[in-house]
């Protein structure tokens, strides 16, 4: 790892758009497990109603946005009830900043702001290897599922507060922003 850079951490505003776009696009241009329209995904899920602004967060360093995470509502779904929790999704550095701390400080950011904000879990799809230092588990060990194919070590959780789905089961249910 390199090192850790300085950087201070805020809720976007709507003069970021632009540059979270370029951020976004060119932190996933290489990624094999992409479909490479993370930065369209933003932008729908902006206007949608499970956008949060408080977890809408860009990363700078020396003025110069270098890293963005969204957070945006989710529900969890089963037979009998609903319950609330989070999406994190994406979560953007910079290649030339990555290995540095950026991402690990906007995942524990935005997690500790979501925790402010009385949201008690995030779930995530994600590299099965990364996630877990933050907390993350695997969703089956709480009989949670995702609402798509993808293998069951990168769909992942984690609970803001203590036991906070220890009582819960169901199906993941996103936004219709993430099937557009």
């Amino acid at each position: 790892m390199l090192e850790p850079l300085n950087i201070h951490i805020r809720q976007e505003t709507e003069k970021d758009h632009k540059t979270v776009f370029e951020v976004i696009k060119e932190s996933f241009q290489d990624e094999k497990m992409s479909n490479h329209k993370e930065q369209f995904l933003v932008e729908k899920l902006r206007k949608s109603n499970a956008f949060i602004p408080e977890l809408s967060l860009v990363a700078e360093f020396e003025n110069k946005i270098v890293g963005y995470i969204l957070l945006t509502r989710v529900k969890i779904k089963n037979n009998h009830n609903t319950f609330d929790s989070l999406a994190l999704a994406p979560i953007s550095v910079l290649p030339e900043f990555q290995g540095r701390g950026i991402g690990s400080a906007l995942i524990n950011f935005a997690q500790q702001k979501a925790r402010a904000l009385d949201f008690s879990s995030v779930v995530l799809l994600g590299h099965e290897n990364y996630y877990p230092r933050f907390g993350y588990k695997r969703a089956e060990l709480f009989n949670i599922e995702f609402p798509f194919k993808a293998p069951k070590e990168n769909c992942m959780l984690v609970e803001l507060k203590k036991d906070a789905l220890k009582e819960i089961k169901g199906l993941v249910e996103y936004p219709k922003e993430f099937y557009e």
